[in-house]
């Protein structure tokens, strides 16, 4: 059976640009609701992923996500909030682009067509079979992503993928492949849409249910957070009101600023009883 690539398949819309743009908005939405349902039905690949990730990553593993065009800026945007988010470190989860950073704001002519550099990116990185790298590709073919996982899973490195076409070859490379068949796109071929819409919420499913099983989720509260600006060290004051029944907001913050995270500051005030 030939592979078809769902995603590129023609809209079920036509003449969008006789529509108001009222309709256009609604017949978006209509197609986005479709996307919810779509990860849903991949949530036991979800599963399996993430619980082959946890117990690397607390022997020090880490996450590799690789992908190019939009599929590569969103592994860099979920790799770039885990630091702020849950008080890791920049080098436990990392998003790679074909084409380097330059990628992230323009196009590089021909870099995801290149199979090699994906895996000499892992290398210079020092690479083991602690880590786990994660293919990001709508379209299933992107021979950047292809080339790093193929390599990877030969060395026994865990390997997933995220791409919305069933039977595409990124899947038959990987140990766990997870696929979200949301449909063709409202503009045809341009997988920023739904596809990029599934691809983000099958990245936040899997990063921060790994960082809840790693330990950086108490109640549902962040207590690892970065106090980066005034909005999170009043919402971390809040958070140790909260968890340790104090009602002088200035007392809480005093201790969040001494002891540099929720977590310290309660475990502090706790101690002190």
């Amino acid at each position: 059976m030939a592979f078809v690539k769902i995603s590129e398949q023609s809209s079920l819309y036509n003449d969008l640009e006789k529509k108001s743009v009222r309709e256009i908005l609604e017949d978006i939405n209509t197609e986005d609701q479709k996307v919810a349902l779509a990860v849903q039905k991949a949530i036991p690949q979800i599963e399996k992923l993430v619980s082959q990730i946890v117990p690397r990553m607390k022997q020090g593993g880490r996450i590799f996500y690789m992908g190019a065009g939009t599929s590569g800026r969103l592994g860099v945007l979920d790799a770039s909030e885990i630091p702020p988010t849950f008080g890791m470190p920049p080098t436990l989860v990392i998003g790679l682009i074909a084409g380097g950073d330059t990628a992230l704001r323009n196009p590089v002519e021909n870099a995801e067509d290149d199979t090699q550099r994906g895996w000499e990116e892992l290398l210079e990185r020092n690479i083991t079979d602690k880590d786990t790298v994660i293919g990001i590709a709508a379209s299933g073919t992107t021979p950047y992503v292809i080339g790093a996982v193929k390599e990877a899973r030969k060395r026994g490195i865990l390997t997933g993928c995220i791409t919305c076409n069933p039977g595409a070859a990124v899947a038959a490379e990987v140990d766990i492949p997870i696929v979200a068949v949301v449909g063709p796109e409202f503009v045809t071929g341009s997988t920023r849409m739904k596809s990029g819409t599934a691809q983000k919420l099958i990245l936040n499913m899997i990063s921060t249910s790994t960082m809840i099983k790693m330990g950086h989720v108490k109640g549902n509260k962040m207590v690892d957070m970065q106090l980066s600006n005034a909005k999170l060290v009043d919402r971390g004051t809040r958070m140790i009101m909260d968890e340790a029944k104090i009602t002088d907001y200035e007392y809480a913050k005093s201790l969040l600023l001494e002891h540099g995270s929720v977590r310290n500051a309660v475990d502090f005030y706790n101690s002190q009883k």
